[in-house]
């Protein structure tokens, strides 16, 4: 019997008794247990790749499990979870007060568990020269204060800058106005592609564009799609000051720079479950913050919470 099986079956006993004591409470009988049953879920589409492949090996692992996912950007998500629409929701930051308010008020702890560290990519166009960008910069680029590329370099060919996200309400752009611009709104030449996949495509096809994803869409070098959108697109080496003529003081999102902390566009992965009884999302839950979901968030280049990532350090 493997570990997560026998914790949920510890915790299913212990709580036997109140489950009982519950069943004259005129709601409908509990259909699901830590790992079988029927549940929703909903998940910040930044991470979809990696989900779903979390997904798919649970229902694997159990078989009378089902899982149904929904991917939406982060404040569609939150809400999902806040009306009780889900159980569980998967997303690049904590509860605000606010939010944390609305459970105490109908006496709801919800548990939070860090799952993964995450990285926000920049890309452009493969013709596009300036691929080392400095926080400085992208300051400058996202509010609107440099609109053009030749503003970054007076030698570059192109012309106006256009700034691309995946949606209005997702992470990556809540975290471009929190961690970049610092709360600043976002610069007028900014816009919303719908979905990561039209995003890539835009950037692709227009030099003069930068977009904004979730590392997860680039990362994993065993997926033929992400090799593909690599394939398309530049991805930005960051770095926290102007200096490029040290190009070694700029990092891309791989994951060994996020788990060293070097690049710069960091962000944890959370679990948030309103999830009073141990159901099955209690189960996936576990899944995911344990080893074999954590292997999943190595395989996929981003990296664990809990320690399954090593880094080697090769001198010459």
């Amino acid at each position: 019997m493997n570990t997560l099986l026998r914790y949920i079956i510890f915790l299913v006993i212990g709580s036997s008794g109140l489950t009982a004591c519950n069943n004259n409470s005129g709601k409908p009988p509990v259909t699901d247990t830590g790992t079988s049953g029927d549940i929703k879920i909903v998940v910040d589409e930044s991470f979809e790749p990696i989900l779903d492949s979390h997904v798919y090996t649970f229902e694997k692992t159990y078989k009378y499990a089902t899982i149904r996912a929904s991917y939406k950007p982060e404040g569609e998500a939150i809400r999902d979870l806040l009306n009780d629409s889900v159980r569980l929701a998967i997303v690049p930051r904590e509860l605000t007060d606010e939010e944390n308010k609305v459970f105490k008020n109908i006496k709801i702890t919800p548990r939070v568990t860090k799952i993964a560290i995450d990285g926000v990519a920049l890309i452009v166009h493969p013709n596009n020269p300036d691929t080392l960008l400095a926080i400085p910069q992208l300051q400058d680029i996202f509010t609107g204060k440099v609109k053009s590329w030749k503003q970054i370099n007076s030698k570059s060919s192109l012309s106006d800058i256009t700034i691309v996200f995946d949606n209005n309400n997702s992470s990556t752009a809540r975290y471009i106005l929190d961690s970049i611009n610092h709360k600043q709104p976002l610069a007028p030449n900014a816009f919303a592609a719908k979905s990561h996949k039209a995003l890539i495509d835009y950037v692709a096809n227009n030099p003069n564009a930068i977009g904004v994803l979730g590392v997860s869409w680039i990362s994993d070098f065993d997926d033929p799609n992400a090799m593909g959108f690599l394939d398309k697109i530049n991805v930005v080496s960051v770095g926290l000051k102007v200096n490029p003529s040290k190009p070694d003081t700029y990092y891309q999102p791989f994951q060994a720079y996020l788990a060293q902390g070097t690049y710069p566009l960091r962000r944890n992965l959370y679990i948030i479950s309103r999830e009073a009884r141990v159901g099955l999302g209690t189960g996936f839950a576990a899944f995911v913050a344990r080893d074999k979901g954590q292997r999943i968030f190595l395989k996929s280049g981003l990296v664990p919470a809990n320690a399954v990532l090593r880094l080697v350090t090769v001198t010459e």
